[in-house]
């Protein structure tokens, strides 16, 4: 790497570079929630100090993809404290800013804004924690943007290919093209270098001129086949990577031998997990660019809260810990209780040479009990050091190496998965639990219309992005897709070649990646779009009830039972829509025997207890209605709600065709009191009547 002069001229680039602040990281926590607000605000003091041309962020400024008010509110305080002011900004931009934040209602740079006075503007590029979500596909950071307090950059246009267009910037003689990627999941990004789907845009004019400079935020050490990006994968022409996602402070930039460009990798500024990668010294960087040559300086942060990490491994001290004596285990708690000391002495000395260190430290002790021992009560062990750490209930980690068993076909090798403590940096991502659910699974549990790959996404986005549809959507949009593919097949109404069929199409999807992708953003989009629908529709729904409440009376019962024997609408209004057009009689009757008489006391249909319409787990999300295999072209269903006091409603299924027909016509008599819809099955003549096993209309009936 060359070196420049560190003399300020009007040629110089001075850049502020850091990554994975991740802003409300812990903030209930009475200890540790200001350590990130504090921290950043260093960040930008040493900004203000430098007086630097900008700020450089990597990804997850915020830990949260929704951050609270109070996260959000330390940031723009921060950020109006020290990022404006009437200091002039010495560079220009000589591309387009239209191309550049293309996603932005106001597409260009914060500090042209004649509204605004910004003396140190912020680039920034979204990370895995804060990146763009919902039918908007917003984020955090275009808050931020669109208030004028950060230029948000790096985000694509498309899934499928990917054009980097850089943000063209000069000082005095001295130009640098600035590219940004946001985060994207590592295997779809992944699959999209190895297909040449991603293109970094180049100056047309004297393109050998320009310092390039690369921010990207995805996996950089190899997690998985394809769960990391290599790289081998990035332009020979870029001169200095800066990557972010990784937490551990690796800041002086190394040189790839293959395409001779260099790496910075700044880590986090706060401690978000016990492992050796955190334990490092933090660090943020000042660039400074002049020409084609750099220079790197390391800025140590003052405010980050120490962090003590060593390991025991007991069977390597076999003269003082014998597993066969009654007394080991005090010994070993009297070992470790020295070990934790030695390391608060050394913390404490560390924090008397910085005053602005948080005063409690943050200690891990990680016990390999590996041979016959036996471990102590961690949660006694951490009340001696509440008021001394800053992570009591975590100071102590036990674990110990499992032996491989024997290979059996039938049982999964967890030896082989957890070869060494989670701690360390080994992460299960959820779809690759789901695939290997069903990779170990029975064959009568296994997936036959979904795959996957599919279904992985799905919960990931489930669990991340608390999109409540996901899982829903994808299994009607494949469900929607197989029926058409059966319908232009035309296959026969057999049970046997319609598996054959299906179990032929999900193989064709599986070997078709694109086409798989293509599926999850379409079902994504739908969930996406149905969470802004359903909630006018339950707001419409409460009010309809609140009006249908006057106009209920003892006229609509055809029992003559008296009104008064109706209770509340209660949780069951919410959670089944098919109870909204129940009378008060048809309700009353069915809430703790109240108002029953006999003859609903001899019906023999099994009830069921429904999962409300929109909370609903992962595992409701996979069930489905499979009607029995006939050979008629439509079957029709009906379904019983049971209005009840408990937190969980029942609901009970029968086929129409085996509905006593004594209950049938009494069904259908009820004038306001029921409602009954048919599901049809699926029609291989017909394009007008599909079956849609999540499409059931809730009918109440009055049963004798």
């Amino acid at each position: 790497m060359s070196t420049i002069n560190s003399q300020d001229d009007e040629d110089t680039f001075k850049i502020l570079i850091a990554t994975d602040i991740h802003l409300g990281y812990l903030e209930k926590d009475p200890v540790r929630g200001n350590d990130t607000f504090v921290t950043f605000d260093e960040i930008l003091d040493h900004a203000q100090k430098n007086e630097v041309d900008f700020v450089l962020l990597g990804g997850d400024l915020f830990h949260e993809n929704k951050p609270s008010r109070r996260t959000v509110h330390s940031c723009l305080e921060s950020l109006r404290k020290h990022c404006m002011g009437d200091r002039p900004v010495q560079f220009e931009i000589l591309s387009d800013q239209a191309v550049n934040f293309h996603h932005s209602k106001f597409p260009w740079v914060n500090y042209q804004d004649r509204n605004l006075n910004i003396s140190i503007p912020i680039f920034s590029i979204h990370g895995n924690h804060d990146d763009p979500t919902g039918a908007d596909a917003l984020c955090a950071l275009d808050i931020l943007s669109c208030a004028g307090l950060l230029n948000h950059f790096g985000r694509s246009a498309s899934v499928e290919k990917i054009d980097i267009s850089p943000i063209l910037l000069r000082k005095g003689r001295t130009k640098i093209a600035l590219y940004g990627l946001g985060a994207i999941p590592d295997e779809r990004l992944y699959r999209m270098f190895v297909n040449k789907q991603v293109t970094m845009l180049r100056p047309k004019e004297d393109e050998d001129s320009w310092f390039n400079l690369f921010v990207i935020h995805q996996n950089r050490s190899k997690h998985g086949a394809t769960n990391y990006i290599p790289e081998q994968f990035l332009d020979d022409f870029i001169n200095l990577v800066v990557w972010g996602h990784e937490h551990e402070c690796k800041i002086a930039p190394s040189q790839n031998e293959q395409q001779r460009f260099y790496v910075s990798q700044p880590g986090s500024s706060v401690v978000t997990s016990l492992s050796p990668g955190e334990a490092v010294k933090k660090h943020i960087g000042l660039l400074q660019v002049k020409g084609k040559t750099m220079k790197m300086q390391k800025i140590a942060l003052e405010t980050v809260r120490t962090f003590h990490m060593e390991d025991i491994v007991l069977a390597d001290h076999p003269d003082l810990f014998n597993p066969d004596n009654p007394k080991v285990t005090q010994a070993i708690q009297a070992f470790c209780m020295e070990k934790v000391e030695l390391m608060l002495d050394d913390a404490e000395r560390q924090r008397l040479g910085n005053p602005r260190q948080p005063e409690k430290p943050l200690i891990r002790l990680r016990v390999d009990y590996t041979g016959g021992f036996e471990p102590f009560s961690v949660h006694r062990f951490s009340q001696k050091y509440m008021d001394r750490v800053a992570n009591p209930k975590d100071i102590i980690h036990f674990f110990r190496h499992r032996e491989q068993k024997e290979k059996n076909d039938n049982d999964l090798n967890f030896g082989r998965l957890v070869s060494r403590p989670a701690s360390e940096g080994m992460t299960l991502r959820v779809e690759d639990l789901v695939k290997q659910y069903f990779q170990t699974a029975e064959k009568k549990v296994q997936l036959s219309l979904l795959t996957e790959r599919g279904m992985g996404e799905a919960v990931q986005e489930f669990v991340d992005k608390e999109e409540k549809d996901a899982i829903e959507e994808l299994v009607k949009f494949q469900l929607e897709k197989t029926q058409r593919f059966l319908k232009e097949r035309r296959t026969d109404a057999e049970e046997e070649k319609i598996d054959e069929e299906v179990r032929k199409f999900r193989e064709s999807r599986k070997k078709n990646t694109e086409e798989e992708d293509e599926e999850v953003r379409e079902a994504m989009t739908r969930a996406r779009a149905h969470r802004s629908e359903d909630a006018v529709l339950v707001a419409a729904s409460s009010d309809e009830e609140l009006m249908d409440t006057g106009v209920k009376g003892t006229g609509d019962s055809d029992d003559g039972l008296p009104a008064t024997l109706s209770r509340g609408r209660g949780r069951a209004r919410g959670r089944a829509r098919g109870a909204r057009g129940q009378n008060s009689t048809a309700r009353g009757s069915s809430q703790r025997g109240r108002g029953s008489t006999s003859r609903e006391s001899a019906t023999s249909s099994r009830t069921y207890k429904p999962v409300p319409a929109k909370n609903m787990s992962i595992m409701d999300a996979f069930r489905s209605l499979k009607p029995e295999p006939s050979f008629n072209s439509s079957k029709s269903y009906s379904e019983d709600i049971i209005d009840d006091d408990s937190d969980l409603e029942e609901i009970s299924i029968v086929s129409a065709s085996k509905v006593n027909p004594r209950l049938s016509s009494t069904s259908s008599l009820s004038k306001r009191g029921s409602q009954s819809q048919t599901s049809r099955g699926v029609d291989f003549e017909s394009d007008e009547d599909e079956f849609d096993p999540f499409k059931s209309t809730a009918t109440s009936r009055r049963t004798k």
